[in-house]
């Protein structure tokens, strides 16, 4: 099985610290013109999901989704979020704590996008 986004140690750490703080939580991927790379975490009441948001996964317990459009750039990869020190994008919860999630990308293998590719078609991301 192939986890198409996953978390450092670093931002697990703050995730937990903002769960403990604000309760459910969910992370939207959306590429905006202001989020850019810049994964935004609400509360599960605060943020509405569209009909084009993909689920791509589960990261500290919280569901990661994903713009349709900005998936179609990021399909052949895996995503990584990191914590860093500085001001978080718009209404993204990590803003008050100094800190801001980033998404870092890899390119899957072959052998990654063939097992990726063969989930797919058995349930959608």
């Amino acid at each position: 099985m192939i986890s198409r986004v996953n978390m450092t140690e670093r931002a697990a750490e703050l995730l937990s610290v903002l769960c403990q703080r604000h309760g459910a939580l969910l992370f939207h991927q959306s590429g905006g013109c202001c989020d850019g790379s810049a994964p935004l975490c609400f509360t599960q009441q605060e943020f509405r999901v569209g009909d084009h948001d993909i689920l791509l996964g589960e990261i500290g317990g919280c569901p990661f989704y994903i713009s349709e459009f900005l998936y179609g750039y990021w399909q052949n990869c895996v995503l990584t979020i990191d914590a860093l020190p500085g001001r978080g994008g718009g209404f993204s919860l990590e803003s008050a704590e100094g800190m801001r999630f980033v998404t870092l990308s890899r390119l899957l293998s072959e052998e990654e996008l063939a097992v990726a590719s063969s989930q797919e078609s058995r349930s959608p991301p």
